[in-house]
């Protein structure tokens, strides 16, 4: 075996540089929407949005971690603001005190509400729109395969196989 890397080609360093582009330049496009219409950032919409989502506006903070794809410390730091902010509240869980639970309150399914249109504006702005079913079908494709490569790494490797 050779420890020569495997370069990518034109072809694949194109793909990766658009994609990473994509990457840096979206979430700042959709964060820039949500502060300047809802003061909320794009974390802090998936945090109350994954919440309206559930029965009882309540998860576990470590499902709702699983979910927005965070540390349960970056979670945390965030849903204590939003706390703060009278949009969610947090509570042993009942079924299991050593858990915490983040309950939506009225006034975060408020915002999240209001917030929503304008939301999903802007994805289909970004992101939806101009595109065909098939290259719907395969975005969903790519980036549920990319999510799955990053899910199944070892989280103390250091490098990808």
């Amino acid at each position: 075996m050779s420890d020569e890397p495997r370069w990518l080609t034109d072809h694949e360093r194109d793909a990766w540089l658009a994609l990473a582009k994509l990457m840096f330049n979206l979430p700042s496009a959709l964060d820039a929407q949500l502060l300047r219409d809802s003061h909320l950032t794009l974390f802090d919409y998936f945090v109350l949005s994954g919440l309206s989502m559930t029965p009882g506006r309540t998860m576990r903070l470590s499902d709702l971690a699983s979910f927005v794809s965070s540390s349960l410390s970056r979670l945390s730091n965030v849903v204590k603001r939003l706390e703060q902010r009278g949009l969610l509240r947090r509570a042993p869980d009942p079924e299991s005190p050593r858990y915490t639970v983040a309950t939506l309150t009225d006034a975060g399914w408020d915002l999240v509400v209001a917030a929503a249109p304008g939301h999903v504006a802007a994805v289909r702005h970004y992101v939806i729109d101009g595109l065909t079913p098939s290259q719907i079908d395969v975005l969903r494709e790519v980036a549920c395969h990319v999510t799955r490569q990053i899910a199944a790494a070892p989280e103390s490797a250091s490098q990808p196989r």
